[in-house]
């Protein structure tokens, strides 16, 4: 009743201060009556947040009266019946929040307020909001125009509560969102999170730094575009402080121990093996750039760390080194601070084996041992060489030493896992398979040494346990496959094909039908991989043996209970070997494969019988022979198409250089018709100045030098001719060569032709037809599959004829068109040549005016010598004599009188 009156002052009071103390009492009540506030009073709670904005304590108390009523307090419920009621309630009110989108967008828009008692709150709802219906919430403030970025603010204030809470909040909203995920990225969520864990102390920091990174896992795990935005922000090189641990590792703090925990985990989401092997690799190369991975080895290394946080070391360094050589070869140099130092790998090798270390530390060894081993064939060749009798240390522990002692020691765990890590060893690599079969035990004094194989087939036949001898049956059955010399010192044991159908044959229990897959497994790949080279032990005959002694039918169901059991499901899912206890420890992830590719094979080999083998053999044999005719057909096509594409290439460049060529010509026609021109005109202006020459001296000079300047300007001209007559020779030549090519190509292929005659194919070779198989040998069914190939060769080879037959005919008029252009540079060349004439004759007759010029001038120069001397001789002699200044002058004046005169009359 009392809430109810509360309800109606919140609704019809005018004044501020009524709302504001109704409100208070109401959120004093919603924590004992949550169920009573929240049916009666969220609707006037949420118009209160609508209408009265600007009072932020009324605010505060509406919004914590929600959270109260939302929230699912865990610790005040203490029964779980009534823990129960809590959650669903708290769901109940959850939807009817947000049953209206727009509840939850004014809730993002409250959050741009500043004041803490509006803030706080409100970051607490939204919490609790997306705790109760995470996706629905998700979904509302991804549409909200610009609600993630409101979100993000908070890490930026200055108040610690409401940054932290703020953490929280971006927990929620990240969890299984993709799309948020990458906006959150993207607003630079990165920058803000590392810099308050380095803020807040790193691995020495509290749960702040927690909560930084497991928001941080939730942005990266699973995510690829984060991943790589990570990678490519340098972000992975900011991860290296974390790591630097101090001497003293005592008295680790559990939040230090838990931050440490996380770091690791967010250095192996960036490594992953289910990552995109390109991604993936990139972060290794980053790690190992910026020091990460030496910094996670020198943990590894280090004493006092605690056993949780090794474990997780090991395992991360392990994803860090996988499938990445160089990051490998560095994991191989690394030595433990030892005396004598030795390699990490033989000191983690020994915890691998010692049965007194952690189960899960020595699922990490194995891990980490496999990791550097994958796809590494030079660590694989190392760790094999450790067991080859030359290179065998008597003084030092070698991996080899500690395999093979895990391998026969009486802990099944240590066999299981010695056997394990040895197959990785041998896996794809056949020369180290090969190598391997060198190994030679000495089992006790007095008794010559056994194989190492042969000493794995000894442990299985004693009956050991399941865990031993089916980490021994998958030793073997990676030892054998796809090596033939394996399969035949297998089976030069006259006791193990005995061994294996017993145990096969038998009606055993229900933990041994898996010893007794692995055995039918082991001997399928003793005849799929035979090479017969043992007249006892045949395919055909071991064939006959298992349908005796098994039946092929019984054989092949004991071959199904492998993939048929529950733990080769879990082993098959991830590389990393997890399981609950040592005895579940049966499957190796990498095994799994091999099963899955040899089952059905060998379930084919089994049920062939010789003669279908034999037809098979020919069969393959036809099609292998057909395979080849095939590639030489798409080796000629190819050739073809290429030389085809050259002469494309040759057309286009010659018919742009015929268009240069013409342009060229046009161009020195153009240029010896002005030069004709030039020519006449000089020749005109020579006769005319020919004429002239006595009358003038000045006009004289004037025409010479005009003359001379011409010349010269000629013989420029002249010379630029002579060099572009060369340089359409040199043209010419280059083109004469390709032509010549053209035809030569052409002839070679109208040598070379294939057809297919009465079901025969037959090659010409020059003169020469070839038989190269009988099409019908082939079998029906694959003969229309041959046939087709044939036909498409044939019509490409048709199509390439006519391409050729037009090719020809391109030839044929570029061939005209030279000659035209012959013709036309004969008659430039003739031209050119008419004009050196011309051009000698005028040197010649400019050189003869010239030097009559020169006579006349000394003749002229004599005279007025001899004019002067006589004047002077008749002055002397008192005659008068004038000068012909005076004559002029005198003429001047008779001219002037005579003008006079004409004017009086």
């Amino acid at each position: 009743m009392r809430i109810q009156k509360l309800c109606d002052r919140v609704a019809s009071s005018t004044l501020l201060e009524d709302r504001r103390d109704a409100v208070r009492a109401l959120k004093s009540l919603s924590k004992k009556y949550r169920m009573e506030v929240g049916t009666q009073a969220m609707d006037h709670l949420v118009h209160i947040l609508q209408t009265d904005r600007s009072d932020s304590e009324i605010l505060g108390y509406a919004l914590d009266t929600l959270f109260n009523i939302i929230c699912n307090d865990e610790e005040e419920e203490q029964d779980e019946n009534a823990q129960k009621q809590a959650d669903d309630l708290g769901t109940q009110f959850t939807d009817k929040f947000i049953q209206d989108s727009e509840n939850v967008t004014l809730l993002l828009t409250l959050l741009e307020e500043f004041d803490f008692h509006v803030r706080w709150p409100g970051v607490k709802l939204l919490t609790a909001l997306l705790k109760n219906q995470c996706a629905q919430v998700q979904g509302i403030i991804l549409v909200s125009p610009m609600g993630v970025s409101r979100l993000m603010d908070l890490l930026a204030d200055s108040r610690e509560v409401i940054r932290n809470d703020g953490l929280l909040l971006l927990q929620q909203l990240t969890k299984g969102n993709a799309a948020i995920q990458k906006i959150v990225a993207f607003e630079n969520a990165f920058e803000r999170l590392l810099d308050i864990i380095t803020e807040e102390g790193s691995s020495d920091g509290g749960i702040v730094v927690e909560d930084c990174l497991l928001l941080l896992l939730n942005l990266l795990k699973n995510n690829s575009s984060n991943q790589n935005f990570f990678k490519e922000g340098s972000y992975v090189q900011r991860m290296k402080p974390w790591f630097e641990v101090g001497d003293d590792n005592s008295g680790w703090s559990a939040q230090k121990v838990t931050n440490l925990h996380l770091m690791l985990q967010l250095v192996r989401v960036m490594v992953s093996p289910v990552n995109s092997p390109g991604a993936t690799a990139s972060c290794q190369k980053s790690m190992y750039q910026c020091g990460l991975l030496q910094q996670l080895c020198t943990i590894l290394m280090a004493t006092g760390v605690p056993a949780d946080i090794l474990t997780e070391t090991i395992n991360t360094v392990s994803e860090v080194i996988r499938g990445s050589q160089v990051n490998q070869d560095y994991f191989a140099s690394v030595n433990a601070p030892s005396n004598p130092p030795r390699p990490a790998i033989v000191v983690l090798l020994m915890s691998m084996v010692n049965e007194r270390q952690p189960f899960v530390l020595r699922c990490a060894v194995l891990y980490c041992f496999q990791c550097f081993l994958y796809k590494n064939q030079k660590g694989q060749g190392e760790i094999v060489a450790t067991l080859l009798p030359s290179t065998i240390d008597a003084n030092s522990i070698s991996a080899g030493q500690l395999l093979c002692g895990g391998l026969f020691s009486a802990d099944s765990l240590s066999n299981w896992c010695a056997a394990v890590a040895l197959a990785h060893a041998l896996q794809d690599n056949l020369t180290q398979k090969e190598q391997l079969l060198r190994v030679q035990l000495a089992t006790s004094l007095g008794k010559p040494p056994v194989s190492l194989l042969q000493q794995c087939t000894n442990i299985l036949s004693q009956g050991s346990k399941v865990q031993t001898r089916v980490g021994l049956l998958m030793l073997l059955c990676t030892w054998i496959s796809n090596c033939p010399i394996a399969v035949t010192h297998f089976l030069h044991n006259q006791e193990n094909v005995p061994f294996l159908t017993g145990q096969i044959s038998e009606n055993l229990g229900e933990d041994e039908r898996l010893v007794q897959g692995l055995c039918a497994l082991l001997l399928g790949i003793c005849i799929y991989y035979n090479d017969n080279s043992l007249e006892n032990y045949t395919k055909e005959k071991l064939k006959q043996l298992i349908e005796k002694r098994i039946g092929k039918e019984n054989f092949v169901e004991k071959l199904g209970f492998i993939t048929k059991h529950e733990l080769y499901s879990r082993a098959a899912q991830k590389p990393q070997p997890v399981f609950p206890s040592p005895e579940q420890m049966l499957f190796d992830h990498e095994f799994t494969k091999l099963v899955k590719e040899l089952e059905g094979v060998i379930t084919k080999a089994v049920h062939k019988s010789s003669e279908e083998e034999k037809k098979e053999e020919e069969v393959k044999k036809t099609l292998e022979q057909h395979d080849s005719i095939v590639t030489q057909y798409k080796e000629l096509i190819r050739e073809q198409d290429a030389q085809i594409q050259e002469l494309k290439e040759q057309v286009a460049s010659m018919t742009s250089q015929n268009e240069q060529l013409q342009t060229s010509i046009t161009q020195q026609l153009s240029q010896i018709q002005q030069h004709k021109d030039q020519y006449n005109i000089l020749k005109l202006k020579l006769g005319k100045d020919s004429q002239s020459q006595a009358n003038s001296q000045g006009d004289s000079s004037q025409v010479n030098g005009l003359q001379t300047e011409e010349i010269t300007q000629l013989r420029d001209e002249v010379e630029e001719l002579r060099k572009q007559n060369a340089l359409l020779q040199t043209q010419l030549s280059d083109k004469d060569t390709l032509v010549n090519t053209l035809v030569s190509i052409h002839l070679y292929r109208e040598q070379v032709h294939a057809s297919v005659f009465d079901g025969c194919v037959l090659v010409r070779i020059y003169s020469t037809w070839i038989f190269l198989t009988p099409l019908d040998s082939v079998p029906s069914s694959e003969s229309s599959t041959d046939t087709a190939p044939t036909a498409e060769l044939e019509s490409r080879l048709a199509a390439q004829t006519s391409e050729t037959e037009r090719l020809k005919e391109e030839v044929r008029s570029l061939s005209e068109s030279r000659a035209g252009l012959e013709q036309q540079l004969a008659s430039a060349t003739s031209t050119v040549a008419i004009l050196q004439t011309e051009k000698g004759k005028l040197q010649t007759e400019v050189q003869e005016s010239k030097k009559e010029q020169d006579d006349l001038l000394m003749l002229l120069a004599d005279q007025d010598q001899k004019i002067h001397s006589l004047k002077q001789r008749l002055k002397d002699l008192g005659e008068t004599v004038e000068d012909e200044d005076d004559l002029d002058a005198r003429d001047q004046t008779d001219d002037d009188e005579e003008e006079d005169e004409d004017n009086e009359d």
